[in-house]
């Protein structure tokens, strides 16, 4: 048989010579041939019914799982469907079967048009779940591309809300609308396939100023921006670092990922997202000054010791409040107290009996509890008034448990007129760095007077420059011993 490349040759030469030995004799071939393919080309071809085939009277089943599954289902899955239906033909047929399937469905499926975001707009969020449990949250600004991934141990409204009121202080500002899946956490419930939203991401809507908004029930292409977030997310942050021993770890490590991903260029949009973000910033609604109260509420008083009492833990407040009602919210592991709207405290949650004190409430870092020396006999009196090196020498001679201390000091305090105030403060420094505490002690320091030597610290490793020696190697003794 003659290829269509060969045909057509034949008739252009045909077209050109006018006969078919001429024609035949350009082309290699016979003139019977050609006029076989001048003939065929010219008259009008004949209409033969359609084979019928195998898989026709499985072909409503083959359409209906190709419609069932968006044209994704293979002709491998479905040989075993229709053999039980009982197709007794070939693989292969069933493979053309279904692309031919496949080829009517794209032209029957629903059409899409491109979306083209405005800044200042669109902020699509999500949750994911990796292998090891965590949650990962998700949110994408539409129209700069600028990603923002965080880990959380639920997917409650409380954490959820905390997250995302963290995205808007990364952004800066508020968008307009925020796109979500119908999660449960968000949604109140549905009528006539029309969102209610919980009347708490109500509320933190109204704060922040934003419209809330919801997807197309099992619609996932109608948020595909941030559905490959989350893929990405799992494929490149958590595959590549992870896993992580803690939330925290983990959001660290989700921050820096943030940065990177945010500074290079983005394929889609052909831009730096970080970049987009300066610009799309100045169209974003004003950040509140303050976070909402997020999550229910608990009423408590702070007591004498400026602290409030949650969880059986206790919590540090700023001393101003002594006595007052505050409120407390807890959220992502921490805990959060306010007066009215405003926020006057924030701790990390602690386990039942554990204390969290922050310096700044107390005007000073914690110390170690110090007893007063409160002098009270003469004697006392008099020692204790050589200044902070007798108050110390004093402290370390009833630690090392120095019998008759209060005869001893009477007796050092005498040493004073005898041998002058500075000599006496020299030599109780000498006996309490050498842990000497009894008057003999002193008064034989005193009686060396400056001849006894003084600590120095050590000083710098002395470098010496050895002189070069000749040296013979051992061959040479050997040689002496034969």
């Amino acid at each position: 048989m003659k290829s269509a490349r060969e045909k057509l040759n034949i008739l252009n030469a045909y077209q050109e010579l006018g006969s078919y030995r001429a024609a035949a004799a350009l082309c290699g071939t016979t003139h019977k041939t050609v006029r076989r393919v001048v003939e065929r080309r010219t008259q009008p071809a004949s209409e033969q019914p359609a084979r019928p085939r195998k898989t026709d009277p499985h072909r409503g089943l083959i359409t209906d799982k190709v419609r069932a599954t968006d044209g994704r289902i293979s002709a491998k899955r479905l040989l075993p469907l229709c053999r039980a239906a009982g197709y007794d033909g070939s693989a292969r047929s069933l493979r053309r079967a279904v692309a031919e399937a496949k080829a009517a469905w794209r032209t029957q499926r629903r059409t899409y048009r491109p979306w083209l975001p405005t800044p200042g707009e669109h902020l699509v969020i999500d949750w994911g779940e990796t292998a090891d449990g965590r949650q990962i949250f998700c949110a994408v600004l539409a129209w700069s591309r600028f990603r923002f991934v965080r880990f959380a141990d639920d997917q409650r409204q409380a954490t959820t809300l905390r997250l995302l009121a963290e995205c808007f202080e990364t952004l800066a500002g508020v968008p307009a609308v925020v796109l979500a899946d119908r999660m449960g956490c968000l949604k109140g419930g549905v009528v006539a396939n029309v969102v209610v939203p919980a009347q708490g991401y109500v509320a933190f809507a109204a704060h922040y100023g934003f419209r809330p908004d919801f997807c197309e029930a099992a619609d996932p292409e109608s948020k595909g921006v941030v559905e490959h977030l989350v893929g990405y997310a799992k494929a490149d942050l958590v595959a590549g670092q992870g896993p992580w021993a803690t939330i925290d770890g983990a959001n660290v490590a989700a921050i820096s990922w943030c940065t990177e991903v945010n500074g290079r260029l983005h394929s889609e949009i052909a831009a730096v997202p970080a970049d987009r973000l300066t610009t799309e910033r100045a169209l974003l609604r004003r950040l509140p000054s303050l976070r909402p109260a997020i999550g229910a509420r608990q009423t408590r008083k702070v007591d004498g010791l400026r602290t409030v009492r949650c969880g059986s833990a206790r919590y540090s407040v700023p001393g101003a409040f002594i006595g007052a009602r505050v409120e407390l919210a807890v959220s992502g592991g921490e805990l959060t107290i306010f007066v009215g709207t405003a926020e006057i405290a924030r701790h990390r949650l602690v386990g039942p009996g554990e204390l969290s004190l922050l310096d700044e409430h107390y005007g000073r870092p914690a110390r170690a509890p110090l007893r007063a020396v409160r002098p009270k006999t003469a004697a006392e009196l008099a020692f204790l008034a050589l200044g902070p090196v007798a108050e110390a020498f004093l402290r370390a001679a009833a630690a090392a448990g120095t019998s008759r201390l209060a005869h001893e000091l009477s007796e050092l305090a005498d040493l004073e007129r005898a041998h002058g105030r500075q000599a006496l403060l020299a030599a109780l420094e000498r006996a309490l760095a050498f842990g000497r505490f009894r008057a003999a002690d002193v008064r034989s320091i005193l009686a060396a007077g400056a001849g006894v030597p003084r600590l120095r610290a050590a000083g710098q490793p002395l470098a010496v420059e050895l002189p070069a020696v000749p040296v013979r190697e051992l061959a040479d003794y050997a040689e002496g011993l034969r």
